[in-house]
């Protein structure tokens, strides 16, 4: 066995601690997945050789290696570490840490102060960091999962360096499988489609895959190796990391939008199935679906809003799993439909301008005059019935006079709405022929 996995501790006391426990890096050298980080050109690894290290956030998914690297970076660096967790952690909690930080400090050692899912505090408490930030009491590390820029607070942010930790690929995952077969002596008791599948069930984390590994090795009977079917069957195939309120959720509703958008079937398609596989309510994919129909088709399929809403209301009738092939189809139609923003952008235009003209009265030609006075201040006059006239169009100006005529819907020459775009054209001719 390598040096690198021999535990300190002895050997019967090492088999109970948790694989992915005992096969902690012990050097930033040694992390997997994160070179950008830590390998020989990585951001941390240049703050190390420069001597100098700054407050940092840590953002990534849960597996990467954050309290990892963290704590190797306390070591690296000859810093004092001390760990918290915004969970199970208050103001008292906080003042203690520092307080111990600030004696540290008198006698020469700074401290690297990580704290654990650090967008959980409240603004208050994330501002308490900022006076021992500022003065050096400690070197801030947080780690977080969720987007920094909508989680932490920008005084916070504007004193750290955010650093980016990624998913584990599948090359990075098959590394961490080789060091624990190294650690454990033997080899993984799957075949080649079976490790292929458990890589992709550990969706990007080193701890899981890990996790399952450790399963498999429990299960296996002497001489048995596990093909897919059984593999799942053993592990119960691990869920998708998928937070229904956080990051993922937001993640993948944006690439099902963006795939529909793109004209894309086959990678909306994906998507979707990711958010149903990860259990995702059906209906708000429903409600997303036939928002998209208005964003992003519009009027040059006005069917498409049809079809999103009739997707919605046929889930809801027969539920799941039948339902689910509603959406499929209402998304497939989305993504291999005309695509049109023309009505969206009419719509922003005119409430800007609705923000901006909100004062100004409509055109008296076309208010009613429900009254004597009324009619007597010019209310109605002048109005031309459109049944009445030649092609049923007046061609009247409906804008307040102040305004003057504004143009905001502009069709393109794409699905239903090059017929519009026509009939506008053919107004606006007899438009200018009528008022001149």
């Amino acid at each position: 066995m390598s040096d690198l996995f021999s535990p300190i501790e002895p050997p019967e006391m090492a088999s109970a601690r948790p694989l992915a426990d005992r096969l902690r890096p012990r050097t930033l050298a040694e992390v997997t997945g994160q070179e950008h980080l830590t390998g020989a050109d990585g951001a941390l690894t240049r703050m190390i050789a420069s001597g100098s290290l700054g407050s940092m956030i840590f953002w990534g998914p849960p597996g990467t290696g954050k309290t990892t690297v963290a704590r190797l970076l306390s070591g690296e660096a000859g810093l004092a570490f001390e760990q918290i967790s915004a969970i199970f952690s208050g103001v008292a909690d906080l003042k203690k840490v520092f307080d111990s930080a600030r004696a540290r400090r008198m006698s020469g050692r700074q401290t690297l102060l990580f704290v654990d899912e650090i967008h959980r505090f409240n603004r208050a408490q994330q501002d308490s960091f900022l006076p021992v930030m500022e003065d050096g009491t400690v070197i801030l590390v947080g780690a977080t999962t969720e987007n920094p820029s909508f989680e932490l607070n920008a005084a916070l942010l504007s004193r750290a360096r955010v650093l980016t930790f990624k998913p584990h690929d599948e090359a990075s995952l098959e590394e961490l499988l080789k060091r624990a077969e190294q650690a454990e002596g033997k080899p993984l008791p799957l075949d080649e489609d079976a490790r292929a599948s458990l890589i992709r069930m550990a969706d990007g984390d080193g701890r899981a895959v890990l996790t399952l590994a450790e399963e498999v090795w429990r299960a296996a009977r002497k001489d048995e190796i596990f093909d897919s079917e059984a593999l799942r069957e053993i592990v119960q195939r691990r869920a998708p990391v998928y937070d229904k309120s956080q990051d993922g959720h937001y993640n993948l509703i944006s690439a099902l939008h963006k795939s529909v958008r793109g004209s894309d079937p086959d990678a909306a398609l994906y998507y979707l199935c990711r958010m149903l596989d990860a259990g995702e309510d059906p209906l708000y994919i429903g409600r997303r679906l036939v928002r998209m129909a208005i964003e992003d088709i519009g009027l040059a399929d006005p069917q498409a809003l049809v079809i999103c809403n009739a997707a919605k209301d046929a889930y809801d009738y027969l539920g799941s799993p039948e339902g689910e092939l509603a959406l499929a189809q209402a998304c497939v139609y989305l993504a291999t439909a005309p695509k049109s923003n023309a009505l969206y952008t009419a719509y922003k235009g005119a409430m800007r301008a609705a923000k901006e003209n909100g004062s100004l009265l409509p055109p008296k030609h076309i208010l009613n005059a429900p009254t004597k006075l009324m009619k007597g201040e010019g209310y109605g006059e002048g109005y031309r019935y459109d049944h009445d006239e030649p092609d049923a169009f007046s061609g009247q100006d409906y804008f307040p006079e102040k305004m003057g005529r504004k143009t905001f819907y502009d069709p393109p020459e794409r699905g239903f709405e090059r017929d519009i775009r026509k009939r506008l054209e053919w107004w606006a001719k007899l438009r200018r022929e009528r008022n001149s």
